[in-house]
């Protein structure tokens, strides 16, 4: 991942003339909340390519404030690394963007999360919404209030040791915080997710271990391509780790 100036910036995977692949490192925020003047990967992408500006669908604050979404179809967490798909151009945008509502877009993320799972594999398919307890966390509905909404993940258990499991996920749906909350709903909390869990870090650790690792999508020339963005170097320290168990 590159660094310039002590910025952490992204890393182009792929462009063509639709659409952009980004590797997003961990800390960086997709965009802005209108609460900081932090730098995002927002502001990178009008940086980059100034010709994005206006792409897509702006956030509008209640202020009436309007942040600016250069490209961006889907988002994943400040803490978590890994590939995202960019839009260059609004017809490209909306198409990407009925895919994801569509659920036609296969993603895999991969995650160390505390503790050895009973079943190797599975489904988890628990609705999920505002927790009544913390406002920052979505949770499954004894626990939550307002909307629920429907969300489904796939798990399978890759490698095991050192009191953790490594595994690979496949969220179906896109709903905020699915794959933290749906971990922490089978009492397995991904490992160092502060907000979701008060447990010690593990595995060399000091951000959450998850990693968004491929998207498989059809492109607006109607062709199925693949996409990963590689293990950070903190990943393949965890795993590491977990293999001096063996």
């Amino acid at each position: 991942m590159v660094k310039e100036k002590g910025i952490l910036e992204p890393e182009i995977i792929f462009e063509d003339e639709d659409f952009l692949i980004i590797n997003k490192p961990a800390g960086l925020i997709v965009h802005s909340d209108g609460k900081s003047d932090e730098r995002t990967l927002c502001d990178w992408l009008i940086e980059k390519f100034p010709e994005m500006k206006g792409v897509g669908e702006p956030l509008k604050l209640t202020d009436g404030r309007v942040i600016e979404r250069p490209g961006i179809v889907h988002r994943i967490d400040r803490w978590t690394s890994g590939i995202l798909l960019i839009a260059k151009n609004n017809e490209v945008h909306q198409f990407f963007k009925k895919q994801f509502q569509n659920r036609e877009i296969k993603k895999i993320y991969f995650a160390f999360v505390y503790g050895n799972l009973k079943e190797k594999f599975g489904t988890i398919n628990a609705p999920l919404g505002r927790s009544k307890g913390d406002f920052r966390q979505y949770t499954t509905p004894a626990r939550s209030r307002g909307e629920m909404r429907e969300a489904i993940t796939y798990f399978e258990v890759e490698r095991e040791g050192k009191g953790a499991s490594y595994l690979k996920v496949s969220p179906k749906t896109g709903r905020t915080h699915q794959i933290r909350a749906h971990m922490i709903s089978i009492g397995h909390p991904i490992v160092c997710d502060r907000v979701y869990s008060k447990r010690e870090c593990i595995l060399g650790f000091n951000r959450m271990a998850l990693h968004a690792y491929s998207l498989e999508f059809e492109t607006h020339g109607k062709k199925r391509r693949v996409f990963e963005a590689p293990l950070p170097d903190d990943f393949k320290e965890g795993l590491k780790i977990i293999a001096e168990a063996d």
